[in-house]
């Protein structure tokens, strides 16, 4: 694989599979825009990456906010002339709880974040590639998103939500160069898996009963979430649209 002179936005790069991900992608030749709602996370990626700053943009986008969206597409468009990737790793947990208890300003930032964030973003991306002809969006589902598990209403739906607006968007640009998958991993180990797992707390969980690993025992890596979004965005995944691809080490399989 080889993304020399690609343009490559990630947004939630300033977290553990963001991160990796712009490992993988600058490793294969990518121009980069970092993106996430602390633009001190990203320089810190960026930093620590040793990304050549002459390839690498840094942007804060809070993705729930249309205007900042629209600010951050423009910042990069004007940055670097075209977008070729986008993947859309940005989301958030929210708490663990029965639905009763779920509180409704809870929900509604889960969604703003989650669904609301891919969606505008892949609204103000999606002119540019259309207009380039070509063009690969990846958003980030989950196995939550297709499976009810417990304490989690609003972060298994929201991540359903993705994976299905993947399948529209994909749907209505599969004639004009531009692809629309999705990716759903499993448990991934990163901040954010240790975060839900504390969560479980507040429901009177222990931390380990109410995580299934699958036949590998083992939770995944940001590194190997990161390869499969470099096939799935590149011209090796040619034919692949409109498709949820899992990633979860077999932990589905029953």
């Amino acid at each position: 694989m080889d993304y020399t002179g690609k343009v490559v936005v990630l947004t939630g790069a300033g977290g553990g599979i963001g991160s990796a991900m712009a490992k993988k992608f600058s490793q294969l030749g990518a121009e980069l825009a970092l993106l996430d709602v602390s633009i001190e996370s990203v320089q810190k990626t960026a930093q620590r990456l040793g990304l050549d700053p002459a390839h690498t943009f840094c942007g804060a986008v809070d993705v729930s906010s249309e205007e900042a969206v629209k600010a951050a597409v423009a910042q990069v468009k004007d940055r670097f002339g075209r977008i070729d990737v986008l993947i859309n790793a940005a989301g958030i947990p929210g708490p663990s709880a029965r639905t009763e208890d779920y509180s409704f300003e809870a929900a509604k930032k889960v969604y703003a974040v989650n669904v609301f964030g891919t969606f505008l973003m892949m609204q103000n991306v999606l002119p540019i590639m259309q207009a380039q002809h070509s063009g690969a969006i990846l958003n980030f589902g989950s196995c939550s998103g297709m499976f009810g598990y417990p304490y989690e209403i609003a972060y298994g739906s929201s991540k359903a939500a993705i994976i299905f607006m993947t399948k529209n968007a994909a749907n209505e640009n599969g004639k004009n160069g531009v692809r629309v998958n999705a990716i759903s991993p499993g448990w991934v180990d990163t901040n954010m898996m240790k975060t839900v797992i504390d969560s479980y707390k507040d429901v009177g969980v222990e931390s380990g009963d109410n995580v299934t690993i699958g036949p590998m025992g083992r939770p995944g890596t940001p590194e190997e979430i990161a390869n499969v979004a470099a096939f799935m965005c590149s011209e090796e995944a040619s034919y692949v649209n409109g498709a949820n691809f899992l990633v979860d080490g077999g932990m589905t399989l029953g």
